[in-house]
């Protein structure tokens, strides 16, 4: 087997060796930042050391600490693997040019979850449109989003923010333009990305699925406290550096006894980086895409056993007579989830496109509405699309195995409306008004519509 070329690139800290794929070089697990290990564990992201030499950035650099999203799932860290996890993955179309555009994405994963290594996020055919693709590691679970008396919150949040401090630094050396940077994310990686808008580091931003849901200091304290009760240490500082990552991640789940959710963590509302909830962060001086898929709910919980439709929906404070009224064809199945779609993502999108565009910040709204065979519009659906991917085991769980027929043509016309976003400011569709609130439809056949989200 012939073995591929290789891509040396020098950055502020050292040269780095990439691969040389056809068309595009990659470099994997890059450290943007020390290791978060010993006297800087649940601090902040302090500065890398420069090194000697050429280092090798042809295989995956270490992930997060984190358990498996399934019992089943392969793991992506291991207790050997250490905390050295704070390192970025760059595409490039073409190291020796100039000004390309740049795309930064964090991945989601309920603050529990994933890594640049996923191939669901190989950047690889995206760059191929023209872009300079760059994913970014930070920390999750306790370690990047548990409050701790004497540290700041939100240490992944400000791993993000030292990530893209990083491709202003550096990108130019990969062909990419550190003025044209757009960040895009799903999920907690579209929060993150809705959180950063103030931040000044980036032009442009595309945020997927984000969710709702912020934690305030008190709430963040109380799942500490059930934390270090059920790792038996007091919950300060110092007992929490006793304890090593896979003892943290064993009782990471110790505050959803009793409650509903999928995660004790998210970001704490320290006042500082993050001031309220999402939609309190707009910022008119960066564009912004946002959108949701049609079905994001869909396998992600049911209707609580016993329980109808209408006394969840008025516990939530919402009218289960209009959303009957309007889905006359569902049962209570069907109307839980799409209350729980509204509540959990949709909404919360749609308050965010509201702010910045009543902010004065260029808005675009999508949804995600493609149906895959399996799944659905649910969400995680729109992420394949956007890579190019059909191939990850992440992918083939969502279009099949081989893909829907449609999935080649709707992937390109999304990869050309993301990445003609980055270049240009204008991903296609009409932008995002109060008045008409025109979205655009992700389908087999692209349309735009206003208002789909006319419904209670």
């Amino acid at each position: 087997m012939t073995e591929e070329p290789v891509v040396v690139v020098g950055t502020q800290l050292g040269k780095v060796r990439g691969r040389d794929l056809g068309g595009v070089v990659s470099f994997e697990g890059i450290p943007y930042a020390a290791a978060p290990e010993g006297a800087l564990r649940f601090r902040p992201p302090a500065p890398r050391e420069p090194w000697a030499g050429v280092r090798d950035c042809t295989v995956a650099g270490t992930a997060a600490p984190q358990l498996p999203p399934t019992p089943r799932a392969p793991g992506v860290w291991r207790a050997d693997d250490g905390l050295d996890c704070l390192n970025l993955n760059v595409w490039t179309p073409d190291p020796a040019g100039a000004g390309l555009p740049v795309m930064v994405w964090v991945h989601g994963g309920l603050w529990k979850y994933g890594s640049p290594r996923m191939p669901q996020y190989d950047g690889a055919t995206l760059a191929r449109s023209g872009v300079v693709v760059v994913s970014v590691g930070y920390r999750l679970g306790f370690e990047g989003f548990g409050h701790l008396p004497g540290v700041p919150a939100n240490r992944g949040l400000h791993d993000q923010i030292a990530a893209f401090e990083w491709v202003r630094r550096n990108i130019a050396a990969f062909g990419g333009d550190p003025d044209a940077v757009t960040a895009f994310g799903q999920s907690a990686g579209a929060a993150s990305v809705g959180y950063l808008l103030g931040t000044g580091l980036f032009r442009r931003a595309i945020a997927q699925s984000p969710p709702s849901g912020v934690h305030e200091p008190e709430a963040a304290r109380a799942v500490t406290e059930k934390i270090a009760a059920a790792a038996g240490v007091p919950a300060t500082l110092e007992a929490f550096e006793t304890l090593p990552p896979e003892a943290l991640l064993a009782v990471q789940d110790a505050p959803l006894t009793g409650r509903d959710g999928p995660t004790a963590f998210g970001p704490v509302a320290d006042g500082e980086l993050v001031t309220g909830p999402l939609w309190t962060a707009a910022a008119p001086d960066v564009d912004l895409v946002c959108g949701f898929t049609h079905e994001e709910f869909r396998g992600q919980g049911a209707l609580p056993q016993g329980v109808g439709f209408d006394a969840v929906a008025t516990a939530m404070g919402h009218d289960a007579a209009a959303y009957r009224a309007a889905y006359p064809g569902f049962d209570d199945s069907g109307l839980f989830v799409t209350l729980m779609s509204d509540v959990v993502y949709r909404i919360p999108a749609l308050r965010l496109a509201e702010a910045h565009t009543r902010a004065g910040g260029r808005t675009w709204m999508y949804d995600f509405a493609w149906s895959s065979p399996g799944a659905g519009a649910a969400h995680g659906v729109d992420v394949p699309f956007v890579f190019g991917d059909a191939e990850s085991g992440y992918a083939r769980r969502f279009l099949g195995d081989p893909p829907d027929a449609g999935f080649p043509a709707l992937s390109e016309a999304i990869r050309r409306s993301w990445t003609d976003f980055a270049a240009t400011g204008d991903p296609g569709w009409p932008a995002f008004d109060l008045t008409h609130r025109r979205t655009r439809i992700w389908d087999a056949e692209p349309r735009v519509e206003n208002d789909p989200l006319g419904h209670p």
